[in-house]
């Protein structure tokens, strides 16, 4: 009687064993959710047929998700400075006599802290140690992060909006996407102008303006044949091709003696495409 209760508990033991690895393994199949990776980040599509406003909008994209830049840069944890002042505050840091860097512009320093983020460290974000002469912070053009040109500028150009100052990168170029095939709203869609001539007469320029290349104009504006020597002198500190620019997105930041403001519509930012405002630039410019 004893041994037949003995092996009737052994029994019950590993039946209440068995059950147990029979419950457990079907749990891990079918209870524990499944977990698909992300895909890694790809480049861009970053063209001359965005406009300034999509050029932008494209940085804001890349800072918030494949720079990753907000895993440090945020007002939560305090492990680098928030950058949302970044722009206006970008002229002061080169000027700080801890600054070592070869940046001469704002831009230039906001491009410099993005790939040598040593240069310059922020009092009380350097490494533990390293009295603030060492960053923590990855070069973001190389490795796991590895944004291209074209994408750091992108985001210099959104953290320079978001601050307010003038988008001063240099303008993307190549070829517009293939239009979609068909349909009334592709049928409207104006073609971008791939030259100077075509842009200046797309957007009426010459209805105001003199420019070059083009014989006749109006002089309702200021005569921009001139602009080649006198851009890069209208405001201090200001390039002739970031004045340009200027002239075209906000037309009153500077307004030429003798003519009055809102004279020109301020809308060009969101018609023109970068590929047209590189060619409306590079002919004022002088450049070919």
């Amino acid at each position: 009687m004893e041994g037949n209760k003995g092996n009737s508990e052994l029994g019950k033991i590993l039946v209440y064993g068995l059950l147990i690895m029979l419950a457990f393994a079907g749990y891990a199949k079918f209870g524990i959710p499944l977990v698909i990776p992300e895909a890694p980040p790809v480049e861009e599509k970053i063209t001359g047929a965005m406009t300034k406003d999509q050029f932008v909008a494209m940085g804001d994209k890349i800072f918030h998700g494949k720079g990753t830049c907000t895993l440090c840069h945020s007002p939560v944890g305090g492990r680098a400075p928030v950058l949302d002042a970044v722009g206006p505050r970008s002229s002061e840091r080169i000027k700080d006599p801890r600054y070592k860097g070869k940046a001469k512009t704002g831009e230039e320093y906001i491009r410099e802290s993005m790939m040598e983020p040593s240069t310059y460290v922020v009092a009380g974000f350097g490494k533990p140690g390293t009295n603030d002469t060492v960053s923590p912070m990855p070069q973001i053009n190389k490795g796991a992060i590895g944004l291209s040109d074209v994408e750091i500028n992108a985001v210099i150009s959104y953290l320079q909006k978001s601050g307010g100052v003038e988008v001063t990168v240099p303008l993307p170029t190549g070829a517009a996407p293939a239009a979609p095939a068909g349909g009334a709203e592709a049928a409207a869609a104006p073609k971008p102008a791939t030259t100077a001539e075509e842009a200046f007469n797309k957007y009426g320029c010459v209805t105001c303006h003199v420019v070059p290349g083009i014989a006749e104009g109006g002089d309702m504006g200021p005569n921009l044949t001139k602009l080649a020597k006198e851009a890069g002198s209208r405001k201090p500190g200001m390039s002739g091709q970031a004045y340009i620019i200027e002239s075209i997105s906000t037309p009153n930041a500077y307004v030429v003696k003798g003519f009055e403001p809102d004279m020109m519509p301020s809308d060009f930012a969101e018609k023109i495409t970068m590929s047209e405002m590189n060619l409306i630039v590079n002919a004022l410019l002088g450049k070919k």
